[in-house]
C-alpha cells in the first residue's frame, strides 16, 4: 500500500465547563458521544463508512472506563459496526488520538478516522486513579519495582514538583508566572468577546461558551496560598481542571473525492520524544526542537503555537529555550485561563489552532504539549 497524506476535514468541540459546572452532570459517554454525533452530521459521511474512532482519555475508571472511545460513539446512537478505541498518553492522550488516526490513514489502511478525546474531571477528579491504587493497597505506582527504583530511587514523580524545578531552573519568579497567568486570561476574554471560538464550540447543555476564563488581577492573584511548603506555585499559575470533549475528522486523499470533502488542514509532522521522568514537563523543548529538524524547518517557518500551559513554568521555560514570540503562541489564551481536560486537551489545542490559522491566514500551525512520565507529543499542521 502506498503512503497517503493525512487531512484534517472538521474540528469542534465542546465549551469546556469548570468543575461543577454546566457540563458536570454529563456522563463521559455522553459528553464524548455529543461531539462524535455533531461531527457525524456536519459532514455527510455515512456514518457506517468511518473506520475507526480514536479517544483520549487519562484515568479511565468510574463513568470513563470501559473503552470511552467505543462508548461515546455507541452513546450517540451511531452504527455498532464501527469499532473505537481509547488511548492514555498521560495529558497528550488526544493529541496521540490525532497522530494514530493520521498515521492509520497515511499508511493506506485506513481512510476515514475519528479523533478526539473527552474528560470529565467533576466526576474524576486528577487524583482518581491515585486514590483507587491506595484502595488496592498500592501507596505509590512504582513501589515494587526493583528496576524503577535502581534508576531513579525515590525522587518525587510529581508534576507539582517538577513544574517548582522549572520555576527554580529558568528563574520564573511568583510574579513573573502570575504575570504570565493574567495575560492567559486577558487573551481568551478578548477571544470570547470577539467571537474567534464560535466556530470551533458546538453549544452544549445549553453552554455556548468557555465557562473557565476569569477576570481576575495580579492582587487576587498574590492573595493565593501556595500549592506545598517552599513553592511558588499557586492555583493561579496552574492550568484548572474542567470538563470537555473535542473531536477532528482525518481523512484520505481517496475520501476526499469520494466524498466530495474540502480539506482545511494537511498533517505535516507527526513525532513523539522522551525526556526525564522526574522533570516530567521539559520534554516540550527538546521534541519541539527536535521536530523542527527532522522537518527541514526553521521557527520563522511557524505563523502559530499553541503549547498546554499545564504550568505558567512549564510555557515560560519554552518560550525561553526556543526564542519563539509569546505573541504568536496561545494567542486566544491557554490551559491556566480555558482549562485542561486531561484527555481532550490535545484535540481542544488541535482544533483552536486549525481555527486561529484560518482565522488569521496563517500556514503552518505547532502544537505540543508537556505529558506524564516525561513524554512530549509535537503536530505540525498545515493550512489549506
Amino acid at each position: 500500500m502506498k503512503r497517503t497524506d493525512a487531512y484534517i476535514v472538521d474540528a469542534l468541540r465542546t465549551p469546556v465547563g469548570k468543575r461543577r459546572g454546566s457540563l458536570s452532570h454529563m456522563h463521559g459517554a455522553d459528553l464524548g458521544g455529543f461531539v462524535l454525533k455533531a461531527l457525524v452530521e456536519r459532514n455527510g459521511i455515512p456514518a457506517e463508512d468511518y473506520d475507526d474512532v480514536v479517544f483520549g482519555c487519562v484515568d479511565t475508571i468510574g463513568p470513563l472506563a470501559g473503552n470511552i472511545a467505543r462508548s461515546s460513539w455507541l452513546a450517540a446512537g451511531l452504527p455498532l459496526s464501527v469499532p473505537g478505541v481509547t488511548v492514555d498518553r498521560q495529558c497528550g492522550s488526544s493529541q496521540q488520538a490525532l497522530h494514530f488516526a493520521a498515521q492509520a490513514v497515511m499508511s493506506g489502511t485506513q481512510h476515514v478516522v475519528v479523533a478526539g478525546g473527552v474528560q470529565t474531571m467533576s466526576s474524576i477528579p486528577i487524583s482518581s486513579a491515585m486514590v483507587a491504587g491506595q484502595a488496592l493497597g498500592f501507596a505509590d505506582p512504582f513501589s515494587g519495582s526493583t528496576g524503577w527504583q535502581a534508576r531513579f530511587g525515590n525522587q518525587p514523580m510529581s508534576q507539582f514538583h517538577a513544574a517548582q524545578m522549572i520555576a527554580e531552573r529558568w528563574h520564573c519568579s511568583r510574579a513573573d508566572m502570575e504575570a504570565y497567568a493574567l495575560e492567559s486570561h486577558r487573551r481568551a476574554l478578548l477571544a470570547v468577546a470577539e467571537g474567534r471560538f464560535e466556530r470551533e464550540i458546538v453549544p452544549c447543555a445549553g453552554l455556548s461558551h468557555d465557562e473557565t476564563p476569569r477576570t481576575t488581577s495580579l492582587q487576587k492573584m498574590a492573595e493565593l496560598e501556595p500549592l506545598g511548603e517552599g513553592s511558588w506555585l499557586t492555583a493561579g499559575v496552574a492550568s484548572q481542571t474542567c470538563d470537555a470533549a473535542a473531536a477532528l475528522l482525518v481523512v484520505s486523499e481517496e475520501a476526499l473525492k469520494r466524498y466530495s470533502l474540502a480539506p482545511r488542514a494537511r498533517i505535516h509532522h507527526l513525532s513523539v520524544m522522551g525526556d526525564d521522568p522526574v522533570w516530567m514537563l521539559t520534554a516540550p523543548i527538546a521534541a519541539s526542537k527536535k521536530a523542527l529538524q527532522r522537518c527541514g524547518m526553521r521557527w520563522g517557518d511557524i505563523d502559530l503555537v499553541e503549547v498546554n500551559e499545564a504550568f505558567a513554568s512549564v510555557a515560560q521555560a519554552w518560550l525561553k529555550e526556543t526564542g519563539y514570540p509569546h505573541e504568536r503562541t496561545n494567542v486566544n489564551g491557554g490551559a491556566i485561563a480555558l482549562g485542561h481536560p486531561l484527555g481532550a486537551t490535545g484535540a481542544r489545542l488541535a482544533t483552536t489552532l486549525l481555527h486561529e490559522l484560518e482565522r488569521t491566514n496563517g500556514r503552518f500551525g505547532l502544537q505540543t504539549m508537556c505529558e506524564g512520565g516525561g513524554l512530549a507529543n509535537v503536530t505540525i499542521i498545515e493550512r489549506i
